[in-house]
């Protein structure tokens, strides 16, 4: 028998002071069950530090929601879609390989990757230079000792406050919070 997704809930207080974009989200999470907590909870941080293009891509007039991630290797952790349905934002997390990457990129306007796992300087060194001719590719590293502090915000229902000021995120819960400084790598 198949082990079934487990269902946690969002609500994401976001205040991009940055990007000037203010906005609660009501978000689905499903995280497949080999998925650990710490990847979910990355995939929530990158939606934080992207939910502004909803606002500056689309003009408020898309939608912005977590993909099917692991349960389908054609679908981004999440994304940012049009009101035609185009895809205008792909988001992947952790270390996708290179022909992934370049799919994505052909499948969007703007790809952007978070890899957050210890080997991940190990896995850019290895692929950087298969990246260079994708011009509509960002990727940010999420430093490992954030990704773990993450997982202590994970819950079932989870009320979550996003601020984002000179580039870091601090996301927090009210009791806790995770400071997190993506550095650019791409």
């Amino acid at each position: 028998m198949a082990l079934k997704s487990t269902v946690f809930k969002v609500q994401l207080a976001v205040a991009d002071i940055d990007h000037g974009y203010y906005a609660d989200h009501a978000l689905t999470l499903a995280r497949h069950p080999s998925e650990t907590d710490e990847r979910m909870m990355v995939r929530l941080a990158a939606l934080a530090l992207q939910a502004h293009t909803l606002q500056t891509v689309c003009g408020g007039d898309g939608t912005l929601a977590f993909g099917k991630g692991l349960s389908d290797p054609d679908e981004p952790d999440a994304w940012l879609r049009d009101f035609t349905g185009a895809t205008r934002l792909w988001i992947e997390v952790g270390q996708p390989d290179e022909v992934a990457i370049a799919k994505a990129c052909r499948q969007s306007d703007q790809v952007a990757v978070y890899p957050f796992h210890h080997a991940a300087e190990v896995w850019w060194r290895g692929i950087e230079t298969k990246l260079t001719r994708l011009q509509n590719l960002s990727v940010w590293r999420i430093p490992s000792d954030a990704s773990k502090a993450l997982e202590a915000l994970a819950q079932r229902s989870m009320q979550l406050q996003a601020t984002i000021q000179e580039g870091t995120l601090m996301l927090g819960d009210g009791a806790r919070h995770v400071d997190i400084e993506p550095i650019r790598w791409k």
